[in-house]
This record gives C-alpha cells, structure tokens and sequence, in this order.
C-alpha cells in the first residue's frame, strides 16, 4: 500500500501519465458515475456517507490495482495482506472483487482526505467507507482502477 500526497502522484512509475494527469486535474465539480482515462484505466466517481467500521466489509481485487482519493469529506480506510484471511464471499470475476471474514488483530489504518491518496495492490485487502471520528460524514471519493 503507498499512501502519499497527490502532487507526489508522478513519482511512482507503475503509475500510468495518463492517471496521473487525470488525477492532477480533479476537481470537486467532477461528476459522478465512470471516468474512462485509457484503455486499461478508468476511475469511478461516488458520494456517500461513511458507516461505522462493523458495517463495512474487508475486500480485494485481482485484475486492478484502485488508487483512492477523497475529494470531499474524510474516511478511514484499514488494510492488510490477504495472505492469512478468511474468504466470506468467493472472488466475483465480473465484478473483479471478493470479501474476506475481518480478522482478530488489528489491521494497518490510514486516514483519506483531501490532498491525499492510497494506492491498494491485489494482495492488500482493504475496509474503505469508515466513519472518521464518532459519525457519518458525506464524502466524494474517486477510486482509479489500474489493470494489474
């Protein structure tokens, strides 16, 4: 998982150009529903409100890598290797996702606000959504699919 700034985003090779401008240039009028940016690459553009971390489920992808951005609002978003996790729901292919059974120890956490991103591979599940702080908030998150 890499977790940085956003005008640190060209840094990172794996990282297509065409992302990185893209991301570069968002702004919080961007409309939601599916960004195409090239033929591997696509974002998805949603608002919502975060849930309590007991209502949000622990997942993972095979064929992209996400790149996560909050353009509005703050969440947590806890994370770990999906090595040693128990699948809940079976890999879905169409959907490019699956569910894990949330461990007992405590997972890696990162804080996603604006100026700010988290870079998640197919081996890393993570628990997006979560409430920063005691309550729901309202977010715009952007999450950039890379094909892995």
């Amino acid at each position: 998982m890499i977790y940085d700034k956003i005008e640190n985003i060209k840094k990172y090779p794996q990282i297509p150009h065409s992302v990185a401008d893209f991301i570069l240039n968002l702004t919080e009028d961007i409309p939601t529903g599916r960004h195409e940016i090239a033929k591997t690459c696509y974002a998805n553009v949603d608002e919502y409100e975060t849930k309590f971390a007991k209502d949000c489920r622990l997942e993972a992808h095979k064929k992209y890598i996400d790149i996560q951005i909050l353009l509005k609002g703050k969440e947590e978003l806890d994370y770990t290797n999906i090595e040693d996790l128990q699948v809940s729901h079976a890999y879905d292919e169409k959907r490019d996702v699956m569910f894990f059974v949330a461990p007992e120890q405590k997972l890696n956490r990162v804080i996603l606000e604006q100026g700010y991103f988290a870079m998640l591979y197919p081996h890393e599940a993570h628990q997006p959504q979560m409430n920063y702080g005691e309550e729901p908030c309202r977010v715009k998150k952007v999450v950039v699919k890379i094909e892995y």
